[in-house]
């Protein structure tokens, strides 16, 4: 077993959710990886039930029984690796935007330069974003700055959803506490492990758009991370955070 636990959420991910494991399990260094999946109607998790044969031990499954938000499958996921002895903890998604060699980065990010988190930033050296349309490039750069600016962040990427947790940040937090489920999670958790004193560490890396399968992103995510910051900085402010 590892100490190294990438947790990737899936929702109808049949076309790039094996490809995306083997690339994970041929690098260099040893992950696990847990799958949480949303019962895809795509069958997702079938193919990962039958890929658990050939990676006993490595692969992880759980399903959940519907499609309730990005946040609560990592929420699950967190959950599951602080009950083992996972110490350094990934989220990732499944579509290639993130690039599985950039895992043995963000990992020695925190274990060898002492970080407790560690991101794959798009935006630490310029704007890195491969297929986007510019009105969605120039929308996300704009929504980490607002984030930036209105809570206070050093993050340049606060969307950011390619990360490394050293296990006390997930386990210093009250996860039942984390409240967005959307984009607005992601900026919660940043924040909140911010707040807590963490030392975060933003990595340059190159964000590439799904060519198979179809985004996620939707109004009502949108919609949660705008309102969301406002609501966050309410709390920050009275003391509730």
């Amino acid at each position: 077993m590892s100490h190294k636990l990438v947790i990737i959420p899936t929702y109808n991910e049949i076309e790039n959710i094996e490809k995306v494991v083997r690339n994970i399990f041929s690098q260099p260094v040893d992950f696990d990886i847990l799958v949480v999946d949303d019962s895809s109607p795509d069958k997702t998790w079938a193919l990962v039930q039958k890929l658990q044969e050939e990676f006993k031990g490595r692969l992880h499954l759980k399903i959940r029984r519907f499609k309730s938000g990005l946040g609560k499958a990592y929420l699950q996921g967190f959950r599951w690796a602080l009950e083992r002895s996972y110490d350094y903890i990934f989220e990732m998604d499944a579509d290639f935007s993130h690039n599985p060699n950039d895992l043995i980065r963000l990992y020695n990010t925190c274990l060898k330069e002492g970080f407790d988190m560690s991101i794959g930033s798009r935006y630490i050296t310029g704007v890195n974003v491969i297929n986007w349309p510019m009105k969605r490039v120039l929308l996300s750069w704009l929504a980490s700055k607002y984030v930036k600016i209105i809570m206070g962040l050093p993050i340049e990427d606060t969307t950011a959803g390619f990360i490394c947790y050293h296990r006390n940040v997930l386990e210093n937090m009250d996860l039942d506490k984390i409240k967005f489920v959307g984009y607005a999670f992601q900026i919660e958790m940043k924040f909140k492990a911010f707040k807590k004193g963490f030392k975060i560490k933003e990595i340059p890396v190159i964000f590439t758009d799904r060519t198979k399968g179809k985004s996620k992103m939707s109004t009502g995510i949108i919609k949660e991370a705008v309102f969301g910051v406002v609501s966050l900085k309410l709390k920050s402010l009275l003391g509730k955070i």
